[in-house]
Order: structure tokens, then sequence, then C-alpha cells
């Protein structure tokens, strides 16, 4: 996991270009910081072989193989793939998480906590907005 702040535009989208790119809720969340309902996302269900790609930019994020059921109601990973995704502190709604964004395009991912399975014990809890699903083979 790198540590860094998101500019938002490493893509050179202005903001003008990403709303017209994304649906409004994959708006939200990317560009918004937003957080989709738990439950909502047909991601969540999502078990085939494949790759967890960022909707903003198509960086390939996850590979299917640590995605797991947290019973959290998002996507959930233990393991990011290699240079994909960068943190930093979120001190929003009066507690301290770690912000996960695309290392790519600076978009907002979700969140990753300490209380994953093994090997990592992270758990990538992610909006399914902000993915999109490449099926294997």
């Amino acid at each position: 996991m790198n540590e860094k702040a998101p500019s938002g535009h490493e893509s050179g989208k202005n903001d003008e270009e990403w709303r017209k790119s994304l649906t409004p809720e994959q708006y939200r969340v990317l560009r918004q910081h937003g957080t989709e309902r738990a439950g909502t996302s047909p991601l969540n269900a999502e078990k085939r072989d494949g790759v967890f790609l960022c909707a903003g930019c198509s960086t390939a994020l996850f590979d299917s193989k640590t995605k797991y059921e947290s019973g959290s109601g998002w996507p959930s990973f233990y393991a990011a793939r290699d240079n994909a995704v960068e943190t930093s502190p979120d001190q929003s709604l009066l507690m301290a998480r770690t912000e996960v964004h695309c290392a790519t395009c600076g978009g907002h991912l979700g969140h990753v906590f300490p209380d994953g399975p093994k090997p990592t014990g992270l758990r990538y809890c992610m909006n399914g907005a902000a993915l999109k699903f490449e099926q294997k083979g």
C-alpha cells in the first residue's frame, strides 16, 4: 500500500470530462468520495475468475482470487494488485479511517481496514460503483 494524497487529475481529465464519462453514481463515489448503500452492488456477488478494474480509468485493481465475502455488504478483497491503489488518512464522519484510491486517476474506491483474512489481515472494502469487472478467458 502506498500512502499519498490523491490529486484527482492524474488522468488529465477535468471535472466536466469526469461528469461526462461516468454515471451519476460513479461520479458521486469516485470523484466526490461518496459511498453506495451496503448490499446494492451486483459486484458484491461476483464469483467468476477475472479482474476488478477502476470504473474511472480501467486500471486493474484487484484479482478475483483475492475477493472474499466479508459480510459488510460491499465487495471486499484481502489484497490489491501491486502499485494499483494508494491510501490516505480519512478523518470524515468523526472517525479515523484509511481511504483507498486508484493510483492512476485518484478516484475514491473505498476504505481499507485491519480486520481481513490471512494472508494480509486487510479488508479492502470497495464501492461497487467505483469498479467494473472483466472476466478472464
